[in-house]
């Protein structure tokens, strides 16, 4: 398959992957309305075409907590990484890398933050979920101070697991799970050799070496089941606010009042983000919801987005709309399962190139230059 555009990688990914990692990672939670409207509402968004401005010294260069990005653009967390490619973590990270941009590691990753930290030499991004083993919690942040991340991205909109359906009928989870999943996997002979064989320990490398055994797939749902907090609130984040001494990132905002209560608490960024549609289905997309963040809160904490960002000219629409850099899930995971790191390096070549002909095409030198003003006020 000729891969010639970011959005080519689904398709290709799901030829590769046994069915239940590729609905895993492309599914969303009850009827999906919200992870298509994600795409669609992006989509939507109008850009201002200006000619005749001279953009031979456009850049997309920007800084975030620091950092100077390549682009403003980072690899979001998603759990189970290393089982889309041979350690996958790994791999997604060294692209990043080298692209000069931040990569996320999910609490429930396959490689443990010590494997990924030590593969790189940009420091990586930590994200960590509210659970009931605050022990864990104190834990996996030693660890990651330890491998020298600066930056926590704490999730908050995931108190009880989204109900997904594609889960149970795909074999990741639901009765037969297991044999339903040897069975995908003998009939998908190059993912089984590059992750299931050549790919192992196929655990959760953060919690096994906190637990001191393994946790494997089978454990994985149930684990997390056990260990989300539905009584998580503002409060239980304070302690953790006063252990990390770097910047600190609350993932999952969707109202303009939660993200007034995130400047309150002191966080340094938020993400408006849905989950990518996996969690509270008919909630508003994430391109509806940021403009009001960012009119309540901007030049107050930096504003991260993510949920529906397919390519680059999407994440010219967030920039516009009022976000400091935009995250990317599924698309980066569809490019891993199709060709590990390399995949990944492509895709942000293609994220990279279609940015810049958006922003030439609607007179943006800079990414600063990037406002409402680079929107047309109607969808076409």
């Amino acid at each position: 398959m000729i891969i010639s555009a970011p959005t080519d990688y689904r398709q290709a990914a799901k030829r590769r992957l046994p069915p239940f990692l590729f609905h895993y990672a492309d599914g969303g939670s009850y009827a999906e309305r919200t992870l298509r409207r994600n795409v669609e509402d992006l989509a939507d968004i109008g850009l201002r075409q200006r000619v005749l401005k001279d953009m031979s010294s456009l850049s997309l260069e920007t800084e975030l907590f620091g950092e100077k990005l390549s682009m403003p653009v980072a690899l979001a967390p998603v759990g189970l990484t290393g089982m889309y490619a041979k350690r996958g973590e790994v791999q997604a990270a060294r692209a990043a890398t080298k692209k000069g941009i931040p990569f996320t590691l999910s609490t429930v990753s396959v490689c443990p933050i010590a494997e990924v930290a030590g593969a790189v030499e940009r420091p990586i991004w930590f994200q960590l979920y509210v659970l009931k083993d605050r022990g864990f919690m104190k834990h996996v942040l030693e660890r990651a101070k330890e491998a020298g991340v600066k930056t926590l991205v704490f999730t908050v909109d995931m108190p009880v697991p989204g109900a997904r359906y594609r889960d149970a009928h795909s074999g990741m989870s639901g009765k037969h799970g297991p044999m339903r999943r040897v069975l995908q996997a003998a009939m998908h002979p190059l993912w089984a050799w590059d992750v299931g064989l050549n790919g192992r320990p196929h655990d959760l490398g953060n919690v096994s070496d906190y637990r001191g055994q393994p946790t494997e797939l089978e454990d994985y749902i149930a684990w997390l089941g056990d260990n989300f907090d539905p009584a998580i609130s503002w409060k239980d984040l304070e302690w953790i606010r006063e252990f990390w001494d770097g910047p600190m990132i609350i993932k999952g905002i969707l109202d303009p009042e939660d993200a007034r209560d995130a400047v309150r608490f002191g966080a340094d960024g938020i993400v408006v983000s849905n989950h990518g549609g996996r969690q509270l289905d008919g909630v508003p997309s994430t391109a509806r919801a940021l403009p009001a963040i960012a009119d309540a809160v901007k030049g107050d904490l930096k504003i991260l987005a993510d949920s529906g960002v397919r390519n680059g000219l999407d994440v010219v629409r967030m920039i516009a709309m009022g976000a400091d850099t935009a995250l990317i899930g599924r698309a980066f995971i569809y490019a891993l399962a199709t060709s590990g790191e390399s995949g990944v390096s492509h895709l942000l070549e293609l994220f990279e190139k279609e940015m810049r002909v958006a922003m030439t095409l609607t007179g943006a030198r800079s990414i600063a230059d990037l406002t409402q003003d680079s929107l047309v006020s109607e969808a076409w």
